[in-house]
């Protein structure tokens, strides 16, 4: 059956390239049935284009590869550039994989496809460093990963439970000390976030940190499979969490709770979610990996044409994507409109989920300095060891540059036809600043470090 079915994926691709590679796609490792035909739940048809004049030297090795990805909207550029048909105009079958959660991609990429996982996909950050060190594997196994590109700015909120409103709890939480520290004597506040010591954790830290409260010592942390967090707030089990749309927003759109901030308000126009594959795969594959980025380029312009994001909260929301009761959960954040839940509304397009670019740049580039961020705080928490970041983060260079291959994303964008304009010519965007006034140097992570007031590594 499995061989009838990959006969007939091939056949199938042959005779419509340039179709959306559309509608079946295997799961690895999940034991998911495959999903109905109509991606888009109904909603929507996969477009058409045409097949792009490959030339030979550019001609992918293989044409199929598995990627998996998390329903929120950091996915977006796999699920348009498959849906749209880019991903087929560079001659790519790209078999999406819906992962049950960031533990399951993990475990998926650690076996890769040949063992029913899957190839690579989207990722929070630093998980690609985290499993090229094997410090999050089973059996703390290596598992070389390569960073080609960033998917997403913004699209991520701190979400909290109804029971706080008029209490403080809000993106400055001066306020608030007096509740945590009477919740501290009894039930502590309780918050989730989706996977340990990647955004998401990282988000809800620094937020806490910034407004006085340790989120080791003053709060409960634990981990939420993004899909089960609205219902483990319904039913009063966490006081907050940190994940991405449309789960916020379907909190507010629910009455359970509200949002206190987004991550576009803690830091504007962040790195939030990427694409990373296994090392072994890229390798051996050069030329495809370079026609599945060319894919996602053009599904990140497409996503950032504002009139086609009522288009993108369709296919997105479909059953066999997001799953949403209604697009208009996605539609309204995709505008840079959320209800807050608190009676606070925003109107602003510069709080909205970009993918192409935003008020800093290219969004898709991805940049070392984040990269080098992300470690820096993993040190900050005591998740990494300090000698990553001491004599200038020489260690945190060495990973991050074995890691992060910029230079097949500026290959592929110069093969795509990119303007040279939208290509970064440094790997640094510079210095960062946060909402608490905190600047992040990328030339000097240590002292960054020693700026902060609670932190468990001693700098």
């Amino acid at each position: 059956m499995t061989e009838f079915l990959n006969r007939f994926s091939r056949r199938k691709f042959i005779l419509t390239a340039g179709a959306s590679a559309g509608a079946v796609f295997l799961k690895g490792c999940l034991g998911n049935p495959p999903e109905n035909l109509s991606s888009g739940g109904g909603t929507t048809k996969p477009a058409v284009q045409e097949v792009a004049n490959i030339s030979p030297e550019q001609k992918p090795e293989t044409t199929t590869v598995k990627l998996g990805y998390i329903p929120i909207v950091e996915a977006a550029p796999l699920i348009i550039a498959k849906e749209k048909g880019f991903f087929a105009k560079y001659g790519m079958n790209v078999d999406l994989a819906k992962q049950a959660s960031w533990g399951a991609a993990r475990d998926n990429v650690e076996i890769g496809s040949v063992g029913g996982g899957i190839d690579g996909g989207q990722w929070q950050m630093p998980m690609p460093h985290l499993i090229t060190e094997g410090l999050i594997t089973k059996g703390n196994q290596k598992i070389p990963m390569y960073v080609l590109c960033q998917l997403i700015t913004h699209g991520n909120g701190i979400a909290i439970a109804n029971k706080h409103q008029g209490k403080g709890v809000s993106l400055q939480l001066a306020g608030a000390k007096s509740l945590f520290k009477e919740l501290k004597s009894s039930t502590p506040f309780t918050a989730a976030f989706t996977f340990p010591h990647v955004n998401q954790d990282l988000w809800i830290r620094y937020w806490l940190a910034a407004g006085g409260i340790d989120p080791d010592a003053d709060v409960k942390l634990l981990t939420v499979p993004a899909a089960q967090t609205v219902a483990n707030m319904k039913t009063g089990t966490m006081d907050a969490f940190s994940t991405g749309d449309p789960w916020p927003f379907r909190l507010v759109n629910d009455k359970i709770g509200y949002m206190a901030a987004l991550t576009a308000e803690i830091w504007k126009n962040h790195p939030e979610e990427y694409l990373a594959m296994r090392a072994d795969w890229v390798d051996k594959h050069p030329k495809a990996t370079k026609a599945i980025l060319k894919g996602i380029m053009e599904a990140q312009q497409w996503l950032d044409n504002f009139d086609n994001r009522k288009e993108a909260a369709q296919i997105l929301a479909g059953r066999n994507y997001f799953n949403l009761p209604s697009a208009e959960i996605l539609a309204d954040p995709y505008q840079g409109k959320y209800d807050m839940g608190d009676g606070r509304k925003i109107d602003d397009k510069t709080m909205a989920a970009y993918y192409w670019k935003d008020g800093k740049g290219n969004v898709s580039y991805p940049y070392k300095s984040h990269d080098l961020w992300f470690i820096t705080e993993n040190v900050r928490w005591g998740f990494l060891p300090k000698d990553y970041i001491t004599n200038n983060a020489a260690k945190a260079k060495e990973l991050i540059n074995k890691v992060n291959r910029e230079d097949i994303w500026k290959e592929a964008a110069k093969e795509a036809g990119i303007a040279a304009a939208d290509i970064p010519t440094n790997t640094s965007r510079g210095v960062e600043e946060f909402f608490d006034g905190t600047k992040f140097d990328p030339e000097k992570p240590e002292e960054y470090l020693k700026s902060l007031k609670i932190k468990k590594v001693s700098v």
